[in-house]
């Protein structure tokens, strides 16, 4: 809706896994928010890129999919009932009365006394394969994520690059029962022997492909391809002088990501390699009241991984909380314990 005015403690932009659980850390302290991130859904990274990829390092939880933490997260939060906004970006940020004006690209006016940036890399989109002509395939068969693996099974499989996704995925097809034997293959393009991926996986990597469930391809770039309609096409790659022809019915390609900081950059932030500087004490920046949490925030020993942003989302919230609620003290309490936190929970004891 077009001018709308919302007032608000905390705007919090950024949609993904941390970004949710700095809900859920305000929600705790008494602190509404306000969502918005640019994709038409929320998610992050975990969405749209790696819905189906199981993660194994968030505490108390053996495994799960990335879609998975975010239906939990979400589910989390909803006793504090957060104001979403998708789809929309925030374009202006200023100060003013000891609190932010804030603007966004859909007409939006939101007041908020606490600003958090949880946006991962920024606005991102993946790095596309520059070969004249394939990009009106895209979304046919060639696919720069997977929304739903199982639509793939089956199929002959090709995998442009080198990284953790392309190695997880290749990996994740290669030993699939499912894809097997349905008749699928798994081919993997890498455009050097050296890979970015965890060692693990480039052993497992390796292994299948001794034992033919991978057919591998390193130091290999695709040059070319033919398309047979909007279900299979045949790749042109070259290897060390020669060329070669191989077909495929799915092209995923994981070229990685092309992080753009957008708005962001302009709002007068300490920022080095697209990251903001905080203070660990509390995940503030060099502007009051404005905090960032996940990947984009950047200290010493920082380590880009969603359980160190739930660290930081909760420190955050009671720097905020300090703010919002200035010369009162904050109280540590546990949601064992504490009838005021059950409360807000909507926890019966009875």
């Amino acid at each position: 809706m077009p001018n709308e005015n919302i007032e608000t403690d905390a705007l919090i932009i950024g949609a993904g896994p941390c970004g949710l659980f700095q809900v859920f850390e305000l929600g705790l302290l008494g602190i509404e928010s306000v969502v918005i991130d640019s994709l038409p859904s929320k998610g992050g990274q975990c969405s749209e890129l790696y819905p189906d990829k199981p993660i194994y390092d968030i505490p108390g939880i053996p495994v799960c999919t990335g879609e998975e933490l975010i239906e939990n997260l979400s589910k989390q939060i909803e006793p504090f009932s957060p104001h979403l906004i998708l789809g929309d970006e925030v374009t202006e940020l200023e100060r003013k009365d000891g609190s932010f004006d804030i603007k966004t690209q859909k007409g939006k006016s939101i007041s908020a006394k606490t600003v958090f940036i949880a946006g991962g890399v920024g606005s991102f989109q993946p790095r596309k394969i520059r070969i004249k002509g394939i990009d009106e395939h895209e979304n046919k068969w060639l696919h720069y994520r997977v929304k739903d693996k199982n639509a793939f099974h089956g199929k002959k499989i090709i995998i442009a690059g080198g990284g953790d996704s392309a190695l997880d995925w290749a990996i994740d097809y290669a030993e699939s029962s499912d894809h097997i034997e349905n008749g699928g293959t798994v081919s993997l393009i890498h455009r050097r022997d050296e890979y970015r991926g965890a060692v693990s996986s480039i052993q497992t990597i390796n292994s299948l492909a001794k034992s033919k469930r991978i057919n591998l391809y390193e130091n290999t770039k695709i040059s070319g391809f033919d398309s047979n309609g909007a279900n299979s096409f045949m790749l042109n790659i070259q290897s060390n002088g020669s060329e070669q022809t191989i077909e495929g019915d799915v092209l995923l390609v994981f070229y990685g990501l092309s992080p753009k900081l957008g708005p962001i950059a302009e709002w007068g932030l300490d920022i080095t390699k697209k990251s903001i500087a905080v203070n660990t004490e509390s995940y503030q920046t060099n502007i009051p009241g404005v905090f960032a949490i996940g990947d984009i925030s950047d200290y010493p020993g920082k380590k880009k991984l969603i359980l160190s942003g739930f660290h930081e989302a909760a420190l955050a919230a009671f720097a905020a909380k300090a703010i919002i609620t200035p010369g009162k003290k904050v109280n540590l309490q546990y949601t064992t314990t504490s009838p005021l936190l059950k409360e807000r929970l909507g926890v019966n004891d009875n």
